[in-house]
């Protein structure tokens, strides 16, 4: 099941003549509750969001997360999921969850796979067992997951750098239309399967065609026809110059069918959420706030910090004095902004980090994420006030000033 509405759009000038952008307030009713949208979705790989507890998602106001198909399938295996009934009890989440199809970890194997028209050939990096991904296979997994958004399976259109073109190994656009179709047979498929095993929830197409406007346009005119309830951008972020992922993204993004909800895949740095809902993506996930934060940079109202820095080792502040996450305000959830002294320091973050304590990157794990959460929740309030130029324009303001 999907319902989805628009609540409301960025507002044309004073004037009338011009709409500001094409962002929009939404929400999708899912069978496992309801998703207010602007959203960003933390991402939980193996059915955890890597250092963080349910109970802290729920807190900062996470209302749908991720599971990866591929690793699920792998390990537990289905078996298991089954005896559950699904994703959801077994990481105990009772709020939606978003699988993918397993294509793009399937595509990062690289010459370990062997792609056909029927699927794709691998060994399992587990334990090295011969394997078969078809769309009909990745609609069984993701049935037993019983995610509320399923993704079609696709084959993700590599982009290869400069060097690489320079060895004859670029993606040409004839080669990027023939996966790009191969993709559209392959949706076809899923939503034949999807239907054949009575799956109660969402599938979602995915626009492929690389970094050419009109192969994404012929995709999403494919996809259109077999009228799924959502619609993704997927092979964006995949290596390509950000001039390039923005190029696509302003272009698609407006083309998108309005009365479904937009979804882009695995994109990005703060700037890339606040530009896709400019273009009209209604939904985002990334493994970069938590990635990174196992890494030490740390995402701030102010821009990036990072903690390893030698000039953190006495700094009593807080990582941003206007956040009200556990690491920042404590139990307390009041900001230094508002008052608060709780929370912790970013001499005592830098401290765990240098000493490879595990309570660090689950400190910055839970910062990173009520981050782009926040972020989110605070787009979503200026569109329902006719704001969002005036957000947009601080949001850059504020992240161009420092930490």
């Amino acid at each position: 099941m999907l319902k989805f509405d628009v609540l409301a759009h960025d507002p044309p000038s004073a004037d009338g003549s011009y709409l500001g952008s094409h962002a929009r307030r939404g929400r999708v009713t899912l069978n496992h509750g309801v998703v207010e949208t602007p959203v960003f979705m933390p991402v939980g790989t193996y059915g955890t969001v890597k250092g963080v507890m349910p109970r802290s998602l729920d807190e900062m106001g996470a209302q749908i997360i991720l599971g990866n198909t591929f690793h699920l399938w792998m390990r537990p295996g289905l078996d298991v999921l089954r005896q559950f009934g699904g994703l959801h009890a077994f990481e105990k989440w009772d709020k939606p969850i978003l699988t993918d199809s397993g294509g793009f970890q399937v595509w990062s194997l690289g010459a370990m796979r062997k792609i056909s028209e029927e699927g794709v050939h691998f060994a399992s990096p587990v334990n090295g067992d011969k394997l078969f991904l078809t769309p009909e296979v990745s609609m069984q997994i993701q049935t037993a997951l019983n995610s509320d958004i399923a993704m079609q399976f696709d084959e993700c259109t590599p982009y290869l750098s400069v060097e690489a073109a320079t060895k004859g190994q670029v993606t040409t656009q004839a080669e990027a239309r023939s996966s790009m179709l191969l993709s559209l047979r392959w949706a076809e498929r899923c939503k034949t399967e999807f239907a054949r095993l009575a799956n109660p929830n969402a599938l979602f197409g995915i626009v492929q065609g690389g970094m050419f406007e009109d192969l994404r346009e012929e995709s999403l005119a494919g996809l259109e026809a077999l009228d799924f309830p959502g619609i993704a951008v997927g092979g964006l972020s995949v290596g390509e110059p950000k001039e390039d992922m923005l190029r696509l993204l302003r272009h698609i993004g407006p083309r998108l069918p309005a009365h479904k909800p937009h979804y882009l895949m695995g994109v990005g740095t703060p700037e890339d959420l606040i530009a896709g809902v400019q273009n009209g993506i209604d939904m985002f996930d990334c493994v970069m706030p938590t990635r990174n934060a196992r890494n030490g940079t740390l995402f701030t109202r102010f821009g990036d910090l990072k903690i390893r820095n030698a000039r953190h080792k006495t700094d009593p502040q807080p990582l941003d004095p206007t956040c009200t996450c556990h690491a920042c305000a404590g139990t307390s959830g009041v900001s230094w902004a508002q008052g608060g002294r709780d929370g912790f320091s970013r001499a005592y973050l830098h401290h765990l980090d240098r000493c490879g304590e595990m309570l660090g990157p689950m400190l910055a794990s839970i910062h990173n994420l009520h981050y782009y959460v926040n972020l989110m929740r605070e787009v979503r309030g200026a569109l329902e006030a006719g704001r969002f130029a005036e957000f947009v324009a601080s949001f850059h303001a504020h992240r161009a000033q420092g930490v």
